[in-house]
């Protein structure tokens, strides 16, 4: 192989080293280099590349440890046969499926490369991305786009290599998944929160059935609890702040309407937590510290990237349903 076939892009912000292991790898994962190509000696990458013979040594060093490449005294360097194409395809990108993409990238070993696509709930961006994925990969994860069924064309890929995330059906069977519960757990968290629910009148649900990417089975679970506790409830499609009144808790879905909550409560001058209360689903850093503190339901994203990490470098079956907690702050 020439080198000039990899792309080699120097940054301030990265080492030589860090940016030749780097250029390998992204050659990897692009399928420009393959299980079985041949790499440019050290001289001749060195000679190329402008990089000293000590860093292209080390860099291929590096990448042996990775089991990205292998060497042999009458083959030279060559992609490894171990490596690995991993094809990850999320819903979206927000701060909590960031946390779950940075802990299954930290806890998957070196020889692994991830291709990170997003299909933003479009049901022909999810099918169309599915089908140019398949056969091209070793392992693939998947945010299925419904919590009620899994896609048709899911059933394409080899279920031994494909990992379910978030949203799924788990009584399919002969899929792997690690999943999330959005009625049940909503309910049980509720409940663990209720001394201080107690403390409002009513709750508001903001919710839009047709803008909001989440599971309807959450409504249900809400008006449950409210039913049972006598506590009033409303759900409505979007915040209005000139309707927000003391003695209302907000439960709201997406990071929008969390701004325009917090927003309408600065307009109308009500304290966040005494006044009027605030849910959030999915815990972020930010919810940690605004408005003292915004309480949440959510599941650990963290924990859910390691175990995906675990099941692409194990391949063990794996069928689980991840706990939801109520995570108590000054909002509630």
């Amino acid at each position: 192989m020439s080198a000039n076939l990899l792309i080699i892009r120097e940054s301030k912000r990265t080492t030589k080293l860090q940016t030749l292991t780097e250029a390998i790898q992204e050659a990897v994962s692009s399928g420009t280099l393959k299980a079985g190509d041949s790499l440019p000696s050290v001289n001749e990458l060195s000679r190329q590349s402008g990089f000293s013979r000590d860093t292209v040594v080390k860099a291929y060093n590096l990448l042996k440890q990775q089991s990205l490449i292998e060497s042999t005294p009458a083959k030279g360097f060559f992609i490894s046969s171990k490596a690995q194409r991993v094809f990850m395809l999320l819903d979206d990108f927000s701060s909590f499926k960031e946390q779950l993409y940075r802990s299954f990238r930290e806890h998957l070993p070196g020889k692994y490369s991830v291709d990170l696509l997003f299909h933003h709930y479009n049901l022909k961006v999810f099918e169309q991305l599915i089908k140019q994925a398949v056969g091209r990969y070793s392992m693939y994860v998947i945010m299925n786009i419904s919590n009620r069924k899994l896609h048709s064309v899911i059933s394409k890929i080899d279920p031994n290599k494909l990992l379910i995330l978030d949203m799924g059906d788990e009584l399919v069977r002969g899929i792997n998944f690690i999943l999330q519960n959005f009625d049940r757990a909503v309910l049980q968290c509720l409940e663990a929160g209720k001394e201080q629910i107690k403390n409002y009148k009513e709750l508001i649900f903001i919710y839009s059935k047709k803008k909001t990417p989440h599971p309807a089975e959450t409504e249900g679970a809400i008006r449950s609890f409210c039913a049972y506790n006598g506590l009033g409830f409303h759900r409505l499609d979007e915040v209005h702040p000139e309707c927000m009144i003391p003695g209302q808790l907000y439960f709201v879905v997406t990071e929008n309407d969390l701004v325009q909550v917090l927003k309408g409560c600065r307009i109308s001058g009500l304290s966040v937590g005494t006044e009027l209360g605030i849910i959030s689903y999915n815990d972020t850093p930010m919810k940690e510290i605004a408005a003292n503190g915004i309480s949440v339901i959510s599941t650990d994203f963290k924990e859910m990237g390691r175990k995906a990490a675990g099941f692409v470098a194990n391949k063990q079956k794996i069928r689980e349903v991840l706990p939801t907690r109520l995570i108590l702050r000054g909002s509630l």
